[in-house]
């Protein structure tokens, strides 16, 4: 499979080159050729199907052309050690849990997968060092940190806005050492995404040392995510619930549901999208409006999702010929503001007894906002609410347990880079690695 750039004027590259590369020359996101539509009677028994076995299948059209079938076997069944389970909210409203895999948040399917996709291409061809750079609202940095943890051949360094992360997100990647480095920006997200944007188009750097990133303008992040939409899927259908699916995702850079998108093109039935944003609602004015109109992002209770400039937004934009009509026809879009979101929290709670995370109430407050007769909706509850823990005690009056991993996190030492916002500063660092 080859990958062409979303700006359409750089070569078009292997998915080798795409997932080193990261980003393509004229700062494009790649996307690939093709997206090859999965038979129907896959659809006719996937609800018979396990998370691996389906994840497996979808794997397989997206780079089995690329990877031999039991290479891409293992790592697709070594990435899923856990589930992506479909728990019952309200009768019409399901949560896609997926905090179960190591860091506890969704991006633990991406970054294991790419991880393990990434230490595949540097066995087969022997190349030297790689080094990812990936920003971090959140939950990025601790799934790709732990995803790469003692890989041979991979150095990962942690960009993340200094102050803006819950104290639990950070120590999941500033105390690990061995291969990992933390960064410290004295900025926000948008800061940090910069700094790796322009360390790719470095021509210093690249001729220094070879770099990749591990956010979801990387293909092998990204894509990997539209398994568990598939899952969903499987898992709803079971239930006689998958007619008319809808599924709301709440979203800050747009690769979760981008991969979502490229499950439909691959013949998901999925009804339609909703994309949940906070008040960094960039995309959800692009739906009102037919612009497109980036700004600094603004620190809310959902963190992860204070994104100001979405990188994915140009795959979306991509994905549909550019046409509004087409996008709007099929995305609908929500924004919430910090007290809708602590409001939404405590009445599921207390209606449900289901407990949200900052990110999941914008979901599911979506659902409840957008779902139509005769339709049932599914969120992503994209972490798991112990993440968070001091915000949800304080909003529900709780005093949520920790998990055991989440925990052992806590008790080591934080070691980070202090860092300036200026590129100057980040480059003069990496040049002394």
């Amino acid at each position: 499979m080859r990958y062409y750039s979303t700006n359409k004027t750089a070569p078009t590259a292997s998915l080798k080159e795409a997932v080193v590369k990261g980003l393509a020359h004229d700062k494009g996101l790649y996307m690939p050729e093709q997206i090859k539509p999965l038979p129907q009677s896959f659809f006719d028994g996937i609800d018979k199907m396990s998370f691996q076995e389906i994840a497996y299948t979808v794997a397989e059209a997206f780079f089995g052309e690329d990877v031999p079938a039991d290479d891409l076997r293992t790592i697709v069944y070594d990435t899923l050690s856990f589930d992506c389970p479909v728990v019952k909210v309200e009768d019409n409203i399901y949560s896609l849990e997926l905090f179960h895999g190591p860091t506890l948040a969704f991006k633990d399917v991406g970054a294991r997968f790419m991880a393990r996709l990434l230490q595949y291409f540097i066995r087969k061809e022997r190349s030297g060092m790689v080094n990812v750079l990936v920003a971090t609202s959140g939950d990025t940095g601790s799934a790709v940190a732990n995803g790469f943890l003692g890989v041979e051949g991979i150095h990962v360094y942690v960009l993340y806005p200094k102050g803006k992360v819950s104290p639990i997100q950070e120590c999941q990647f500033t105390t690990l050492g061995q291969n990992i480095t933390a960064i410290e920006v004295d900025g926000v997200f948008d800061d940090c995404q910069a700094l790796v944007k322009k360390a790719f188009l470095d021509a210093d750097l690249n001729a220094h040392m070879q770099l990749t990133s591990a956010n979801s303008i990387n293909v092998a992040r990204f894509l990997p995510q539209a398994f568990y939409y598939f899952n969903a899927y499987a898992r709803m259908k079971a239930l006689g619930k998958a007619d008319n699916m809808v599924m709301c995702v709440p979203s800050g850079n747009f690769g979760n549901i981008t991969a979502g998108l490229f499950g439909v093109e691959m013949g998901l039935p999925i009804k339609r999208f909703i994309a949940a944003n906070n008040a960094n609602d960039i995309f959800y004015q692009y739906l009102r409006t037919g612009k497109y109109e980036p700004k600094p992002s603004l620190q809310t209770l959902a963190n992860a999702m204070d994104v100001g400039d979405p990188s994915n937004f140009a795959r979306v934009y991509d994905l549909y010929g550019g046409s509004h009509e087409r996008i709007t026809s099929y995305i609908s879009g929500a924004t919430y503001t910090d007290e809708d979101i602590r409001q939404t929290m405590r009445d599921c709670h207390a209606t449900t007894g289901y407990v949200l995370d900052p990110h999941g109430a914008c979901g599911y407050q979506a659902l409840k906002d957008l779902l139509r007769p005769g339709e049932d909706g599914v969120f992503c509850e994209t972490a798991h609410p112990a993440k968070f823990k001091e915000k949800v005690d304080e909003i529900l009056g709780t005093d949520i347990a920790i998990p055991p991993r989440l925990a052992a996190f806590m008790k080591g030492r934080k070691s980070s880079v202090e860092m300036s916002r200026e590129f100057d500063d980040f480059k003069a660092f990496l040049l002394k690695e």
